[in-house]
């Protein structure tokens, strides 16, 4: 029997039930107010009452509505169809609501239920089997998704038949298992999770050996990220946090993208609608969002659903790992999603934290940074997913709670920074104040060591002091002035220069200078360290400037032009008779 309950107190979309059996926390229920039933979950029990968060407005709600809680918590529904769609944190499909906004009490089915897809079988009848096996696969776009055996399943099974090749909904089933108590369980395409409990259907989650490439200079060469590692990207409004992310989605080494906008703001949202079915895969050549999933809920949306739309992203990104896949997940921003979090709290009169967070912020924070990682599936093959979230702290104040709890859950901080940002100097990331913990792993010391030659992460040490001595020669030279201090100070600061317009910058809209592989990475750093290595010997800061000027224009065009190619060793050639006549 499930619980039923009645509305006894309502503050915006924090209601109070009076219950009348047993309710458990996060239990989904609907509230049944003004002809229509609105989707809600428990956030707190308390003896006869329960605290409920509404996913949607409660105007018009009012005491005495009925409540039916439903015995299980808010679930994402899994199976083929989820790329090239947008959702929003309930998983609504919003490419098929009747209007420009999703009515009051209007949900969608998030997967089309009547399409055929072509299956073809793994398993084999007798086979044992146990939750996330593969059973077959459909193709969805160019990718090869797989049929498992639902998450949910316990213990070990019996594969007692496989569905024929052909086309089948996602309804139908394809596959009997055999429990060990012997009775007959039939599995469809489709499966459903729990949006807040991690899926732990894997055998082993070992430490990253391996970086993500992302093609981004400023991410791979000075503080790479794993595949299967976490980083974040907090900076003031307008320095680039989206942009930046949007780059690292295009351009990243992954084979599934999910973005998640939470909280944003409409306008960039719509830009994400618009942008991404156009944008073309640098790795395929095909269309972006053919790989792509977008979890949508706006600023205007109920806190509740912004809250979700995180948990309901990194669902489906488990799922996906789940096959043996690269996923990229890309939060914006995290920030939206903490501040729904102080509002509920807040409206449960709890105990505030700083800043009137939550006083768990940071256990929440770090409890969802953990669902990402690197696994070994029950096959052997290996799975994982990468997460990047940005924050938006209050007036660029990365020392605000939330910026704080994210870095230490996070291994990786990419901080942008006002000033780069209104200099135009893009990716606005201040090499000085970002990190990377990867650095310190043997095994990714081991694998940059493979592909971008031994010494790498010594140079890129070396290249983090170049930047830290040049910014202390500038400061220098800004309070004495350009007569007052030593020719070495300018010519420190110029190679820093060198190294922030050279490798620190970078073309988005270059079709060659937005992606950089890693090879070019390696020749290009390589080359600047050689000429940063050099004492030049100049007489008079005029003649340091033009000549660095002159170089800096020179290896601009060399990053903007094909590796390998005509031109680039042209500019080769040009730039070792400038070096020749330095002196």
């Amino acid at each position: 029997m499930k619980s039923t309950g009645k509305v006894t107190g309502i503050v915006s979309n924090l209601v109070t039930v009076e219950i009348d059996g047993p309710v458990s926390q996060n239990e989904l229920c609907y509230v049944a107010s003004g002809g229509t039933k609105l989707m809600a979950e428990v956030i707190k029990v308390n003896g006869r009452y329960a605290s409920i968060q509404v996913f949607e407005s409660t105007r018009g709600m009012k005491n005495g509505d009925a409540v039916e809680f439903e015995g299980k918590m808010l679930e994402a529904t899994l199976g083929p169809g989820l790329l090239s769609s947008s959702y929003d944190g309930l998983q609504n499909d919003l490419t098929t609501m009747t209007g420009v906004f999703l009515k009051k009490g209007e949900y969608t089915a998030p997967l089309d239920e009547k399409k055929l897809w072509d299956f073809t079988p793994i398993a084999r009848p007798g086979d044992k089997v146990t939750a996330a096996d593969w059973l077959g696969e459909v193709m969805e776009g160019w990718l090869h998704h797989k049929i498992m055996v639902p998450f949910s399943f316990e213990g070990e099974y019996t594969v007692k038949s496989v569905a024929d090749a052909g086309q089948y909904t996602i309804l139908q089933t394809v596959a009997v298992l055999t429990n060990e108590d012997g009775e007959d369980v039939e599995v469809n395409m489709t499966q459903k999770w729990p949006v807040k409990k991690p899926v732990r259907a894997y055998r082993e989650k070992p430490r990253p050996d391996r970086i993500m490439e992302t093609g981004v200079r400023v991410i791979d060469t000075l503080n790479p990220i794993a595949e299967g590692g976490t980083g974040f990207i907090p900076g003031p409004f307008g320095c680039g946090k989206t942009v930046l992310q949007h780059a690292i989605a295009k351009q990243g080494d992954a084979e599934v993208i999910v973005m998640a906008a939470c909280g944003e703001r409409a306008n960039e949202v719509v830009e994400i609608f618009s942008e991404f079915p156009e944008l073309i895969d640098p790795h395929t050549g095909r269309h972006l969002m053919e790989r792509t999933t977008i979890i949508c809920n706006t600023s205007n949306m109920p806190v509740a659903a912004r809250e979700a739309s995180v948990y309901t992203a990194m669902t489906i990104c488990e799922y996906y790992r789940a096959m043996g896949m690269k996923v990229l997940l890309l939060a914006d921003s995290t920030s939206r999603w903490a501040q729904a979090l102080r509002e509920m709290s807040n409206r449960l009169e709890e105990l505030p934290g700083t800043d009137a967070f939550p006083v768990d912020l940071s256990a929440i924070i770090s409890n969802f940074y953990a669902r990402a990682g690197m696994v070994v599936l029950n096959n052997g093959q290996t799975g994982s997913v990468t997460f990047i979230g940005t924050v938006s702290p209050a007036g660029g104040n990365l020392k605000e709670p939330v910026t704080e709890s994210t870095k230490k859950a996070a291994r990786c901080f990419y901080a942008l920074e006002q000033k780069r940002a209104d200099q135009k100097r893009y990716p606005a990331v201040n090499p000085i104040d970002s990190y990377s913990k990867y650095l310190e792993y043997p095994e990714i010391q081991e694998y940059l060591s493979k592909i971008a030659g031994k010494g790498w992460v010594e140079k890129v040490e070396k290249t983090k002091n170049i930047i830290r001595k040049g910014k202390e020669a500038n400061d220098q030279i800004n309070i004495l002035g350009d007569d007052g201090v030593p020719m070495s100070y300018h010519e420190l600061f110029w190679k820093s220069e060198l190294v922030d317009f050279i490798i620190l910058q970078q073309d988005a809209f270059d079709p060659i200078d937005s992606l950089t592989p890693m090879e070019r990475q390696e020749y290009m750093l390589n080359l600047v360290l050689d000429i940063c290595d050099r004492e030049f010997g100049f007489d008079d800061f005029e003649q340091c400037r033009n000549f660095f000027k002159e170089m800096i224009n020179l290896l601009k065009q060399m990053n903007y032009s094909e590796f390998k190619s005509g031109n680039f060793y042209k500019y080769q050639e040009q730039l070792n008779n400038l070096l020749n006549n330095g002196k």
